[in-house]
């Protein structure tokens, strides 16, 4: 599975007196997630993501992480096209927050960072700002603040089911064999998926709680989500149209 941390090369805390002047030009394209594999999924995205893409988990019991295949060698993403537009029905919240990010500094506190790599970061007033000529954070920061604060508070909710998961034993590891149209076999390992024998023993009391939190929900999207992999691995751009080539702030994780 790929190290989606490489995503963003450097990360440092956004203030007034560094970034005044900087102002974020929109990527035109999703370039930047060419070498991922797999992207981050919460569970408020189950029902959006599973619609063309696999969802499994990766990580282990203490720190399992529900993903969207997006290829299966490693460094590949099938969704993106040559000129790097994503080709897919649903765009993944993960994405469409960078070149945003919040990293804990203290046991309690989230700062919102930025990616300095990012190409998009300018001072000659292309695109959005992110202060205004005050230091006051323009509508376009808060909307972003917002954007990925809702996201933190998804994933915990989603750390929430997948221990769930785990506290059951639902989970098994799995792997993933395919050979495509030139004849090369690919091959995919290191994920977990819910064993359907185990799910359907579950004790009637957490199945009832698991009914009433929408845990159950995300087990059937999950599993459903696997009817995906055989387009994945044909050709998923000829599979979907393509959406609104830009990124524009997003309003809502799903």
């Amino acid at each position: 599975m790929s190290d989606i941390a490489k995503m963003y090369e450097s990360v440092s805390p956004i203030n007034a007196s560094t970034h005044g002047d900087v102002s974020i030009k929109p990527a035109t394209n999703l370039e930047f997630s060419r070498g991922i594999n797999s992207i981050p999924v919460v569970a408020a995205e189950f029902p959006s993501a599973a619609q063309d893409m696999a969802i499994v988990f990766t990580g282990d019991a203490d720190a399992m992480v529900p993903v969207a295949l997006t290829g299966v060698k490693p460094n590949e993403n099938v969704y993106l096209n040559e000129d790097g537009k994503w080709t897919g029905r649903y765009v993944p919240a993960f994405l469409r927050r960078y070149p945003f990010i919040f990293a804990r500094s203290d046991v309690d506190t989230m700062t919102l960072c930025l990616d300095e790599a990012y190409s998009g970061i300018n001072r000659d007033g292309r695109g959005e700002r992110l202060f205004d000529a005050d230091g006051n954070r323009t509508q376009y920061l808060e909307n972003m603040l917002g954007f990925v604060t809702q996201y933190q508070r998804q994933h915990i909710v989603t750390q929430a089911f997948c221990k769930r998961l785990a506290s059951l034993g639902l989970l098994e590891a799995a792997t993933l064999s395919a050979t495509d149209a030139d004849g090369e076999t690919r091959r995919l390992v290191g994920f977990q998926v819910i064993n359907r024998q185990k799910f359907k023993a579950i004790p009637d009391a957490d199945l009832l709680a698991m009914f009433r939190s929408d845990e159950l929900e995300l087990c059937y999207l999950h599993m459903h989500s696997l009817q995906n992999l055989g387009i994945q691995l044909s050709n998923v751009q000829a599979t979907a149209p393509a959406p609104k080539a830009e990124m524009e702030v997003p309003e809502t994780v799903q």
